[in-house]
């Protein structure tokens, strides 16, 4: 038996008019926070009536649920709901009524599918007793919902389907979307795009529902030292940020990738910096300046100690593949036209830094992908210039525009609504450049009409209590405001 019961709430405040229409087929420009309080079943707790009060009062008027269905089922029975925690969000739709905001309820751990740990037991895209209790679910809030405008609230079915065919992710779709509009038939329903969020799906058009993508590109940028994922944090972020390989191939492997040339003038220039993060089993790192070689250095890995940090062995291979994570500096002459690194003899190495500097002045820095088997470019330097390295590649707005948000406008344009349902970077990247790649996010989906939600309000993406140590904090109603941050989300 569902232990469900109508949600009693009444809808005609001044709050509520103001909110703008919403449709599958075209979006309001949303702006507003994640709220964490279901997240986890470990963590589970009431919404805070101060969270919708407060983005309000900042000038936004969106709030995305992110709900672990754990929290709401009884004696971890599935089938069985919860009265109590599901009024705990009736309580979240009556503030989003309440203070003008509008409610996105979203399973981000769904019976049958989550991105999370740990996995569920069944998988949703499989299993026909998941995917029937994935629709009771859906069909319950639906009912219990059931006539509020969609001005006010929406569903937003998973959260960032991964690794599943489009047509099998289409057709449980059709099965949620089914049970909801069983219920209520004209609820707006929007789905994560496929790829967690970064791929959108035609499949799902015949369905009229709404696709939400993600603002988390570049990761090396946005989940720096995110102790959650394993990514290489050598590589420090930088915005623009360079697409350029830092794969030095030896011999038997230079039809793969060749030297890495910096073609200047490098006038006043004295140092090249070059950062070694790891050697495959022995290589020759030389540098040339203007044809004449003005370095050379060999390393060969091992066991025990050594110039490396970190002793590697692939037993697959019989081979070390060291981690160095140290510096080389080279005297540049001056009046060199142009830089060559290169690895004439050995396996492959890969630098992650390229430093240039002069007596006095900062250090002009080119931050490079470590990525085995991708090709070096050409970089260009100029010093002064913002950034003072350039390639064809460069990871700016433009770069972000073409890869993540072009995709979607296609879709737009077959008149698909579309939003951005995360984003944010972690407080672990240095705050000039998470403000700097916010700009060039926020500005691309203003472009576009596109409402967002920062991932979160409270806590380490967020406003209010993130935890930067480059912050300085305002003191906002007895939480730690990052003003800088507030701003730019105002302004966008």
């Amino acid at each position: 038996m569902v232990l469900i019961a109508a949600a009693g709430i009444g809808y005609a405040t001044a709050a509520e008019c103001a909110l703008p229409d919403a449709s599958w087929d075209h979006l309001p420009r949303w702006r507003g926070f994640n709220l964490l309080e279901k997240f986890n079943v470990r963590e589970n707790e009431p919404f805070h009536e101060e969270d919708f009060r407060w983005i309000a009062e900042l000038g936004f008027n969106f709030v995305r649920l992110p709900m672990d269905y754990r929290c709401w089922i009884l004696n971890n029975d599935w089938r069985q709901l919860r009265e109590d925690t599901l009024k705990e969000v009736d309580q979240a739709v009556e503030y989003g009524k309440r203070y003008g905001i509008h409610v996105m309820i979203n399973f981000h751990r769904a019976p049958g599918y989550t991105v999370g740990t740990p996995p569920e037991q069944k998988s949703l895209w499989t299993d026909p007793e998941a995917q029937a209790v994935c629709a009771l679910h859906w069909g319950a809030f639906a009912r219990r919902y059931k006539g509020i405008p969609n001005r006010n609230l929406s569903f937003n079915l998973l959260n960032e389907p991964a690794n599943v065919a489009p047509a099998v992710h289409a057709a449980i779709i059709a099965k949620l979307v089914a049970a909801i509009r069983a219920e209520d038939p004209k609820r707006l329903i929007i789905c994560d795009a496929l790829q967690w969020g970064t791929a959108p799906s035609g499949e799902l058009i015949p369905l009229k529902v709404a696709q939400a993508t993600r603002g988390y590109t570049p990761m090396e940028l946005t989940h720096y030292q995110a102790e959650w994922i394993k990514m290489n944090d050598s590589l420090r972020p930088s915005w623009p940020m360079l697409d350029a390989s830092g794969w030095l191939a030896g011999p038997a492997k230079k039809s793969l990738g060749g030297p890495i040339r910096v073609n200047g003038p490098f006038e006043g220039i004295s140092t090249l910096r070059i950062h070694v993060i790891e050697v495959s089993a022995r290589s020759k790192l030389t540098v040339q300046a203007d044809g004449k070689t003005i370095f050379e250095h060999v390393f060969q890995c091992g066991p025990g100690t050594g110039e490396w940090k970190k002793v590697v062995y692939q037993p697959q291979w019989d081979i070390y593949q060291n981690r160095y994570d140290r510096d080389y500096e080279v005297p540049v002459p001056a009046g060199t036209k142009q830089l060559v690194l290169d690895n004439p003899q050995g396996d492959w190495m890969m630098i992650s830094e390229l430093g240039l500097r002069s007596p006095g002045r900062r250090e002009e820095l080119a931050m490079l992908h470590p990525a085995y088997g991708q090709i070096p470019t050409d970089l260009n330097f100029c010093a002064g210039n913002k950034p003072p390295f350039r390639v064809a590649g460069l990871s700016g707005r433009e770069w972000l525009a073409e890869k993540c948000v072009a995709p979607f406008r296609a879709l737009q344009a077959k008149g698909v609504g579309i939003m951005v349902g995360e984003f944010g970077s972690y407080n672990k990247t240095p705050h000039p450049i998470v403000l700097n790649w916010m700009r060039d996010s926020l500005s691309n989906w203003k472009d576009s009409g596109w409402g967002w939600a920062l991932w979160n309000f409270r806590g380490s993406f967020g406003i209010l209590d993130s935890g930067r140590a480059d912050v300085v904090y305002e003191d906002f109603h007895g939480h730690k405001l990052d003003r800088k941050m507030l701003e730019l989300l105002q302004k966008n």
